[in-house]
Order: C-alpha cells, then sequence, then structure tokens
C-alpha cells in the first residue's frame, strides 16, 4: 500500500495530548499543508489564525464553554490549536474550510502528531465574549469559524485500525 493511502487509512481522532509542545517547523508544514487545500473557484477566502500559548487555547475553551453551558470545556488542551476562518459570504467557506482541516489532519499524522475536530465554535462566533476574543486574535468580523483542529502529541494508546461502517457499490 502507498504511503498516501496507509496515512489516510490510519489517521484517528486524538482526544488526550501530552504537555510536549509542537515545533515551529511542524506547524508550518500543517498551515502549508492547509493552504494547498482545494479551495471552490480557488477564491482562497480562508484565513489561519494558530494559538500555540496555553493560555489563549485555555480562555478561547472557557468562552466557548461559557457560551454552550458547558462547564469545564477544554478542547482537549491541546498543544496547538488551528483556527481557520472564512468570509462569511463566501458561497464556498464551509467546504473549503473542512478541505483545509483534513489536510492538517493528514500531514498531522504524517508528522506523529495527533488531532482532532473542534467544531463547538460554529453559530456562536458573533457571541460577544467569542467574538471579542477572536478579535484579539485578529480573526476579521467578516469572518466565521466551521472548525477548528486541536493538535499535539497523543497520550493515549494507540487505537488499532477499525473496520470503518458505511457502504458502497461500485457499478
Amino acid at each position: 500500500m502507498n504511503n498516501v493511502i496507509e496515512n489516510i487509512l490510519t489517521r484517528r481522532s486524538v482526544r488526550s495530548f501530552t504537555d510536549q509542545s509542537v515545533s515551529r517547523e511542524n506547524i508550518e508544514i500543517l498551515i502549508k499543508s492547509a493552504l494547498y487545500a482545494p479551495s471552490a473557484r480557488n477564491l482562497q477566502t480562508w484565513k489561519f489564525t494558530v494559538l500555540t500559548r496555553k493560555s489563549d487555547i485555555g480562555e478561547l475553551s472557557s468562552a466557548i464553554g461559557n457560551v454552550l453551558n458547558r462547564t469545564g470545556y477544554d478542547m482537549y488542551d491541546p498543544a496547538v490549536l488551528i483556527i481557520p476562518s472564512n468570509k462569511k459570504d463566501s458561497p464556498y467557506g464551509r467546504e473549503d474550510n473542512a478541505c483545509a482541516l483534513e489536510n492538517i489532519f493528514l500531514a498531522a499524522h504524517s508528522l506523529g502528531l495527533g488531532s482532532v475536530w473542534i467544531n463547538q465554535l460554529q453559530g456562536i462566533c458573533d457571541e460577544p465574549e467569542i467574538r471579542t476574543l477572536l478579535k484579539s486574535y485578529e480573526i476579521p468580523d467578516d469572518h466565521e469559524v466551521y472548525g477548528m483542529a486541536a493538535i499535539g502529541y497523543s497520550s493515549e494508546v494507540s487505537a488499532k485500525a477499525v473496520e470503518k461502517a458505511g457502504t458502497f457499490k461500485i457499478i
């Protein structure tokens, strides 16, 4: 099996991270991988914001928890949080960001990093507590966040490959 297919088939979501930091070089590789994702009509209306300070990640987690009434919410306490945002009026912003996130997840796995999709900002970006934080990270007011990538070194025991449920038919 080739390396690309093996990487796709062995990637798993990680929901428990160590305290080990992620190198700047690896973060730059993840962002470059995101920038090379497909973008509808190649408009590339996205922006990628990276949080590496635990205090910033914790502050955003806390704000999300407050808005969603989820006490103790911590986004699994990652070393890095990548926040793709896209223009609210971009007709394909959600899909473009999903493609970028998938590239991030696959690149992270290939680097020995764990990752998980965080979707709690969907629909709450304009809540005052959230928007204030997004502004402080220089995410424009006309941008929405559809999903984020929590990144770090996994503290979980490696999961065995699980046969995925679902069906398909080749005609």
